[in-house]
């Protein structure tokens, strides 16, 4: 039989989550830097990079790369931030990831995929770079 989270604890996380998801990154990489994993995840398998790429915000994940998180990690539904950030349309995020060692075609769909999808050549040829 499972335990109930604590309260407290689910509390922090949601924080830490809105954090990502809002591009306060001094806050964010205090928190990181206290301990709380780079890599830290939701109950949908979104990581702190996911959100952070998802919501448009390139020096935040450009940070937790830089504290070793994971650029590629997919989340449940075995979506990767670099294909969030292809969706939609965060090109200067693209490109951190991409710097951070994100795979294109890491996922489903994968960030080339996506591309493709939605006709943005120009990023399969960015992709084609790296």
């Amino acid at each position: 039989m499972s335990e109930a989270p604590d309260p407290e604890v689910v509390e922090l996380a949601t924080k830490i989550f809105d954090l990502a998801r809002q591009g306060r990154t001094e806050t964010l990489v205090a928190y990181v830097d206290a301990g709380v994993p780079a890599d830290l995840t939701n109950d949908r398998g979104d990581t702190l990079v996911m959100l952070a790429a998802y919501h448009g915000h390139a020096d935040t994940v450009r940070a937790l790369l830089a504290r070793g998180a994971e650029a590629d990690r997919a989340n449940d539904r075995g979506q990767t931030p670099l294909a969030g950030a292809v969706f939609k349309g965060e090109e200067e995020v693209i490109r951190v990831l991409l710097e951070g060692g994100a795979d294109p075609a890491a996922g489903t769909p994968s960030a080339v995929d996506t591309a493709r999808m939605f006709g943005r050549t120009e990023l399969l040829d960015l992709f084609g770079a790296h």
